[in-house]
């Protein structure tokens, strides 16, 4: 089996590392400028800069478990694998920046982005708070961001029409 060349995997894999190093930036400025469970707010009563800690998965699922501890290993690993799962697809699409790439691109640095802050910190950093008129949207990171537009890019993807490859698209 051949994969194509990743001429253009560079390119994806800076986006990855653009969307690593904004999340941390913002995490740490969080960190270091908002004490926990405090608030900035940015439009009042719609969007706060906040501060929380997230033990669980998304939406703190699983924050009230029994066994911490191996929630959080067990989601370590499973983001870690589905990093590598990402990181593989991104290899063998490479050659060509796509709705597709770029979604993966997104979604491989905001794994990462979380995945370094449960191994390193135990939990991750939260802090953009939401209302939409009495409905308040758990606070989320700017990985938690990434992953969520790049799932929207492919669900997008999804719903393009494509080409077919085959033999009258080759030639």
């Amino acid at each position: 089996m051949t994969w194509p060349a990743p001429k253009r995997l560079p390119w994806l894999l800076l986006i990855s590392a653009l969307v690593f190093v904004a999340d941390r930036l913002t995490k740490t400025w969080v960190a270091h400028h908002i004490e926990i469970g405090g608030a900035i707010p940015v439009i009042p009563r719609v969007l706060r800069i906040t501060h929380w800690t997230n033990d669980g998965a998304a939406f703190s699922m699983f924050v009230d478990s029994a066994s911490p501890h191996t929630v959080r290993v067990c989601l370590i690993a499973f983001t870690l694998l589905a990093a590598a799962a990402v990181l593989v697809a991104l290899i063998r699409l490479g050659s060509r920046v796509t709705l597709t790439t770029v979604a993966l691109a997104l979604i491989l640095g905001g794994a990462i982005g979380n995945v370094h802050d449960r191994i390193v910190y135990g939990s991750v950093v939260d802090f953009v708070e939401i209302h939409i008129v009495h409905y308040h949207w758990p606070d989320f990171n700017v990985a938690d961001s990434s992953i969520v537009i790049g799932a929207c890019l492919l669900f997008l993807d999804s719903l393009l029409p494509h080409k077919k490859a085959g033999p009258a698209a080759e030639s």
